[in-house]
């Protein structure tokens, strides 16, 4: 599933492409997204000029000078800049022209991502209003994170994909940065310390901030706009090596399921 670094790396791939551009049409070629396209979308965004782009979460925000678009690239989808106008695919969705000719092609095989339009403060949106800080923002700190894990029993690495507390720590993100805290991915959230959600929050932009770098994670589906892959995968410390041996003190790292996903961790280097 694309996460943040994968979204912020589709961001930065369209932007130089995109910006000052006046949308000439939009053509739907499926509707049936996860949350359906407004039929009307296409005629409220037709002529309008694209000021920005912006991430909240994982959602890929167009801003227009009436209102914004919001993408979502759900399990599988991408978003990938056109110079010319190739035979669409059977999972091509979607088509933003615009006025030189560029086109934004929205692929999604699995049709679980969305493409809405809202006039009203992106802030106040059914779908942003409840996230939570930005990770890579100065919201996202040691002591916030601290605070917000008192007396809570739910397990440290479903605590921080959690959106509601922190935006973005998908779960591959959240195997990397618990293994570079040392810290028990089943830890309960109240028994971690202060000193832990210190490095817990140090490592969550390190690791976050590293993907995007490299273009997010080569995962099966996913490539950016450019149509390349991520390749953050060639850094992964514990995700997906279940069995080999950990790179720090060669332990053989270890698989769990939490919430129907592969949790891995180092028995050696993550404490309970």
């Amino acid at each position: 599933m694309p996460e943040l670094p994968e979204v912020e790396t589709t961001r930065r791939g369209i932007e130089p492409h995109i910006l000052n551009r006046r949308i000439s049409r939009v053509t739907v070629r499926d509707a049936r997204l996860r949350w359906p396209v407004p039929p009307e979308l296409p005629l409220q965004v037709q002529d309008q000029r694209i000021l920005a782009t912006h991430r909240r979460s994982k959602y890929l925000l167009i801003e227009l000078e009436r209102g914004m678009l919001i993408v979502h690239l759900g399990m599988s989808g991408s978003v990938r800049v056109l110079l010319d106008d190739p035979t669409p695919g059977k999972h091509d969705h979607i088509d933003l022209e615009l006025d030189n000719g560029v086109r934004l092609r929205y692929n999604d095989p699995r049709r679980f991502g969305a493409w809405l339009y809202t006039e009203a403060p992106i802030d106040e949106h059914e779908l942003i209003a409840h996230l939570g800080p930005e990770p890579l923002t100065d919201a996202f700190t040691a002591d916030y994170l601290f605070k917000k894990s008192r007396k809570r029993t739910t397990r440290i690495k479903t605590f921080i994909m959690d959106a509601r507390i922190v935006v973005g720590v998908g779960n591959i993100y959240a195997n990397e940065a618990l293994f570079l805290s040392g810290i028990y991915p089943h830890k309960p959230t109240g028994r971690v310390t202060r000193k832990e959600c210190e490095q817990l929050v140090s490592n969550i932009k390190q690791v976050l901030a590293l993907a995007i770098s490299q273009g997010g994670t080569t995962l099966r589906d996913f490539v950016g706009g450019d149509g390349k892959p991520g390749y953050f995968a060639q850094s992964l410390n514990v995700y997906g090596r279940t069995g080999l041996p950990c790179h720090r003190c060669e332990t053989l790292v270890r698989e769990l399921r939490t919430s129907n996903r592969g949790t891995f961790y180092c028995p050696q280097c993550q404490t309970r």
